[in-house]
């Protein structure tokens, strides 16, 4: 009985100072993404979209912008492009998002697309911002609670996770090849808008 009585006293001990501390047990977000109360930083990620685009209501609450980029003549959809955000600790690891973007792209000899996507690093206003871009047949669910899936050929993917101090936001456009080739400065001058204020 003394010694089950020591091991939890040793066990509460142990908690309290994990929590004094601010080790795992906490739930605040720590390092760079905290400002001095140990809170999430406060601002929200802005940007500006190029002319031409369509603004839609965001179907969910983890949908900061949503928008349409219409059709190039002879493609049958028109790109549809989301920035997300899921929370400060939410959302999963950059590469992790990088590797199950380019997961959703088939190429049609087979090949892996890992050797076909390109993906880069750098810094826009101050925010690090890990893209990648990768173009085949693009594979991934219809939408959440949807049975089945879409299988488009010849499209394209472009996505990135852009670190804030809030903390991760993500953007993710597809859509088909010459419709995304039509837009690609737009999206470019889009993502150099990025900043955290």
């Amino acid at each position: 009985m003394k010694r089950s009585k020591m091991c939890a006293g040793l066990l509460l001990a142990g908690l309290l100072a994990c929590f004094a501390c601010g080790g795992k047990g906490a739930a605040y977000v720590s390092g760079p993404q905290a400002n001095k109360s140990g809170s999430p930083a406060a601002g929200d990620l802005r940007f500006k979209a190029p002319d031409g685009w369509t603004k839609e209501q965001p179907t969910s609450t983890m949908r900061v912008a949503q928008y349409k980029l219409p059709r190039a003549e002879g493609d049958p959809d028109e790109a549809q492009l989301v920035v997300y955000y899921f929370g400060a600790q939410q959302g999963g690891a950059v590469q992790a998002n990088i590797d199950r973007w380019i997961s959703q792209i088939h190429q049609p000899d087979g090949s892996d697309s890992k050797t076909k996507a390109k993906t880069e690093t750098s810094t826009v206003n101050g925010l690090k911002v890990t893209s990648v871009d990768v173009a085949g047949m693009y594979t991934a669910d219809m939408s959440p609670g949807v049975p089945g899936q879409r299988s488009d050929a010849n499209y394209r993917l472009r996505a990135a996770v852009i670190e804030t101090p809030k903390g991760n936001y993500f953007l993710k456009l597809v859509g088909p090849a010459k419709t995304m080739e039509r837009w690609d400065q737009s999206v470019t001058d889009f993502v150099k808008s990025f900043e955290f204020k």
